[in-house]
């Protein structure tokens, strides 16, 4: 079995995709993979390939307050998205489909 893994972070403050945020994606603390959200705000694909397991997804997102937000996700199976809602002074995330 492998994993795949693509993303998408939304500015609510501004209501438009952010552009340029840089994600990371980490296996017991070292890198996996990393990449840029497009002028969507997507990365369509971090990664693929990957080994089921628990792995960390760090956003450096436009915001004044927050700086890093990090998700602890488990991944099993198939295809996961894994979107960020940021605005100055909150963020939400779920997972999409």
């Amino acid at each position: 079995m492998t994993v795949s893994l693509s993303t998408h972070v939304l500015d609510t403050g501004t209501g438009k995709p952010a552009e340029g945020v840089f994600v990371e994606l980490l296996r017991d603390g070292l890198p996996a993979t990393s990449g840029e959200t497009d002028s969507d705000g997507r990365i369509a694909l971090l990664a693929e390939g990957l080994e089921p397991g628990t792995y960390s997804l760090v956003f450096h997102p436009p915001s004044e307050f927050f700086t890093r937000v990090e998700l602890e996700v488990e991944l099993t199976q198939g295809h996961y998205h894994v979107p960020l809602l940021v605005s100055p002074y909150g963020c939400a995330s779920y997972r999409g489909s």
